[in-house]
C-alpha cells in the first residue's frame, strides 16, 4: 500500500488530523518526505490545509473548525443551523485558542474565527451535519454569543428567539455572561420573558 493510500485509509473518513497524525499513521516516514507527500497531494487537490499543520480530504467549509479545536460553530451559522432563519452564510468558527480573528478563506469559500473567553466556552452540543458531527451552539447561548460579539440581530430572529429560548437555561448561562452581555439580551428580549410559561422569574433576577 503507498503512502497516499494509507493516508487515506487512516483519515478519509474523519474531518480533519494534524501532520502529527500523519507521521504516526505513516510509520517510520521521515518529516521531510513527509513534507514533501503532503505538497504533492495538495497541489493535486487531493488534500486539503485547513489550518497550520491541519489537513482535511475534504475542502467543505463545514470542516474548518476542526483547524482550531476546541470550537463550537455559533452566532449567524447557528442561526442557520437551529433554524432560527433562512439566510445563507459563512460558517463562524468560536474556540478559546490564541487564534487570529476575523474572515479567512478555503479554497474560494469564506468563514470566520471569532475568539472567544475560556469562562465563556460553553453551550454547545454535537450535531449531524452532512457527513460529520461537529459542536454547535444551542438556542440560548447562540443569544448570549450574538451579544457578546455586539452582532445585529433582526425582530424577526428576536421573535424566534422568543420561542424557542428556554428560561432557566438562560438564566444559567447569564450568571457567567459580562453584565454588559446581560443587559443587552434584557433590552433584547423587552422583559417579555415574564409571559412564558414555567420559570420567567429565574430570568427576572437579571
Amino acid at each position: 500500500m503507498t503512502y497516499p493510500q494509507k493516508l487515506a485509509e487512516a483519515f478519509s473518513k474523519q474531518p480533519a488530523f494534524t501532520i502529527a497524525d500523519a507521521q504516526k499513521a505513516l510509520g517510520g516516514i521521515s518529516r521531510a518526505y513527509l513534507n514533501l507527500l503532503m505538497h504533492g497531494l495538495l497541489k493535486k487537490k487531493k488534500l486539503f490545509r485547513i489550518g497550520k499543520g491541519v489537513y482535511s480530504f475534504y475542502d467543505d467549509l463545514q470542516v474548518v473548525g476542526f483547524a482550531f479545536r476546541p470550537f463550537y460553530y455559533g452566532c449567524q451559522e447557528a442561526l442557520s443551523i437551529r433554524g432560527l432563519w433562512e439566510q445563507e452564510t459563512n460558517p463562524t468558527v468560536i474556540t478559546p485558542r490564541k487564534a487570529r480573528s476575523g474572515l479567512r478563506s478555503l479554497e474560494g469559500g469564506n468563514y470566520v474565527v471569532r475568539r472567544i473567553n475560556r469562562k465563556m466556552f460553553f453551550g454547545f452540543e454535537t450535531i449531524k451535519q452532512g457527513e460529520f458531527w461537529v459542536p454547535v451552539s444551542d438556542v440560548e447561548k447562540t443569544l448570549i454569543d450574538l451579544a457578546y460579539f455586539r452582532q445585529p440581530v433582526s425582530m424577526e430572529v428576536v421573535k424566534e428567539f422568543r420561542k424557542r429560548y428556554d428560561a432557566k437555561k438562560l438564566a444559567r448561562y447569564l450568571k457567567k455572561s459580562p453584565r454588559r452581555v446581560v443587559e443587552k439580551i434584557r433590552r433584547m428580549l423587552k422583559g417579555k420573558a415574564a409571559n412564558r410559561e414555567g420559570g420567567s422569574s429565574s430570568f427576572k433576577t437579571y
